[in-house]
């Protein structure tokens, strides 16, 4: 399609009738329901089953525009989910399905929500069942969990004729709220309209090539802005098929499957797929055979297939700084991977590194419309298309997040170069203060750590303290081995302080790390050390680790292996 053609959608309801047009009979989603059994829906299939669903919705005679939660792991009827409330003339509420039972309750009260679509779950349902009151009328999707008060998507769809009065969405009009992930304080309710999700898409499709040729893979949490803006709606727009992955276990099964020539992932997964890798195959000699013309192509092939991503056109990494050392891992594979910046609050358009234009470090230029400015205190302030409504039930921290001339307070610090590249060198809240009264940021010093195959994650840190120092997490293997073998301690210990050593010979004198903790537990979206997209919760780990730091830092080692 052309670019022309694209401006005629003006909310993603037009997108889906227009593909079911035109395409009826080709695959939208390949949707695993076991290991071993998949099934396809096509267009026309995904749109009879959206319309009796508004049909069974609009029968209900709810309220116009009632705010209607979606909570699961990502399947093909969530997103089936997600277009029935919005053909019927409501507003969707994404919960994540790792949430907490209090942080549940907290949302669908926050958000006014009157009824729930409850999808895939698991052994996660336990965790976040107590959150939904049993009196909220609900509806199970496939997959779900046996809940005896709920009906059942199927019986519904089969008992229920298409609607023949959807309702027709304004552009202006609020389609759906982003709970942020509440690394601080309570998650807050974004607003987003149906005209900042269509512009996002228009945007992008003037500077980056996607068609309904295209494969994808969906994985990371539909209720996060960015799996969102480029799985979901994205492939609402170009039309393009998507794969659902049905679990962990099966993941590179499924990746296999797909075959994906579109590719988003988070820094912490780019680096576990690295880590993987070098576990097997040291980069000592994978530098070795980059450097022998006749294997160095072939073995870059075979990595790639390795990882599943041999048929990728177009990579990117999200949500999180990716240390350059990965990023240039990657690119000498041969994979085209781009890194891009955006908020939930802007509906994750904002800047995105280009084809031909990559710079290592640097997250790219700006989208088609959009502004970016440095503030007098380095503060990145974006004046997007696709900024939000505002925060639900909130006016006074919505003023708060904006300019007097209308930028969006990113709440990042940042430097653009002189083609107009974005760097992001931490966040404004992140900085701290040494008891030498020196300010630290830690993000750029993590990035200098990130990368080595020791490394999962890494959390830099040391307010009051008179140098910083940094808390790593080990690769789940590698973790087992140093709880087993007092060798395998050693040896990482070893590693270990030459990496502080080559970062610190780095570092401004001020930023010198006094040493490296290398922490005994897991962190995860479990136990709370990280988000839905696998972010540290950088509050969270200081207030778990800080109490023993003081301890740690007397010992005057290079790297303390916590007991």
């Amino acid at each position: 399609m052309s670019a022309a053609q694209y401006e005629k959608f003006e909310t993603l309801l037009d997108c889906l009738d227009h593909w079911a047009a035109t395409q009826p009979n080709k695959v939208y989603f390949t949707q695993p329901f076991s290991a071993e059994k998949t099934v396809d829906y096509t267009w026309a299939q995904v749109a009879d089953q959206v319309n009796r669903m508004a049909a069974y919705l609009q029968s209900l005679n709810l309220p116009e525009k009632t705010h209607i939660g979606i909570l699961g792991k990502n399947s093909a009827h969530w997103i089936m989910a997600d277009l029935a409330i919005w053909r019927a003339g409501h507003v969707s509420i994404p919960l994540y399905p790792t949430l907490n039972a209090e942080t549940a309750e907290y949302v669908l009260d926050n958000s006014d929500s009157k009824m729930i679509f409850i999808g895939k779950m698991d052994e996660l349902w336990r965790v976040v069942e107590k959150g939904i009151p049993t009196s909220m009328p609900t509806i199970t999707l496939p997959l779900a969990p046996e809940l005896k008060h709920a009906k059942k998507w199927d019986d519904i769809v089969a008992a229920t004729a298409p609607t023949q009065n959807p309702v027709k969405r304004s552009k202006d009009e609020m389609a759906t709220m982003l709970y942020t992930s509440g690394s601080t304080g309570k998650p807050k309710g974004v607003m987003i309209s149906f005209n900042a999700m269509i512009s996002a898409l228009r945007g992008t499709s003037k500077v980056m090539s996607f068609s309904n040729t295209d494969r994808m893979i969906s994985y990371l949490p539909l209720a996060h802005a960015a799996e969102r803006a480029i799985l979901e709606t994205g492939s609402l727009f170009y039309g393009f098929h998507v794969y659902f992955s049905f679990g962990l276990d099966s993941f590179i099964q499924d990746l296999q499957r797909a075959r994906p020539t579109l590719f988003f992932s988070v820094p912490r997964l780019w680096t576990k797929f690295y880590n993987g890798i070098c576990g097997k195959i040291p980069l000592g000699v994978q530098h070795i055979i980059f450097r022998i013309p006749i294997l160095s192509g072939l073995f870059k092939k075979f990595l790639l297939k390795k990882l599943g991503l041999s048929e990728v056109r177009m990579a990117l990494s999200g949500s999180a700084p990716l240390a350059p050392a990965l990023m240039s891992w990657y690119r000498n594979l041969g994979l085209d991977l781009l890194e891009g910046y955006a908020m939930s609050e802007n509906f994750a358009y904002s800047h995105c590194s280009l084809p031909g234009k990559v710079r290592v470090g640097y997250v790219g230029n700006t989208y088609p419309g959009v502004e970016c400015k440095i503030s007098e205190v380095g503060e990145v302030l974006v004046k997007s298309p696709c900024n939000m409504m505002g925060y639900y039930k909130n006016p006074e921290l919505t003023a708060e997040s904006y300019t007097a001339d209308g930028f969006l307070k990113t709440g990042d610090m940042g430097v653009i170069d002189d083609q107009g590249r974005l760097k992001i060198t931490g966040r404004v809240k992140e900085l701290f203060k040494t008891s030498k009264g020196k300010y630290i940021a830690p993000v750029p010093i993590e990035n200098r750590l990130n990368g080595h195959e020791l490394i999962e994650a890494v959390c830099v840190t040391g307010p009051s303290f008179s140098q910083p120092f940094a808390l790593v997490m080990l690769p789940l293997e590698e973790h087992k081995q140093v709880e087993q073998n007092p060798n395998e301690a050693a040896r990482v210990e070893s590693e270990m302080t030459e990496l502080l050593n080559h970062v610190n010979g780095q570092l401004e004198a001020h930023e010198k790390l006094s040493c490296i903790v290398v922490v005994k537990d897991l962190w995860s979206m479990e136990n709370g050390f990280l988000t839905p997209t696998m972010k540290i919760k950088r509050n969270v780990i200081e207030q778990h680790y800080l109490p023993n730091a003081e301890g740690w830092v007397a010992l005057k080692k290079p790297v303390v292996i916590e007991q």
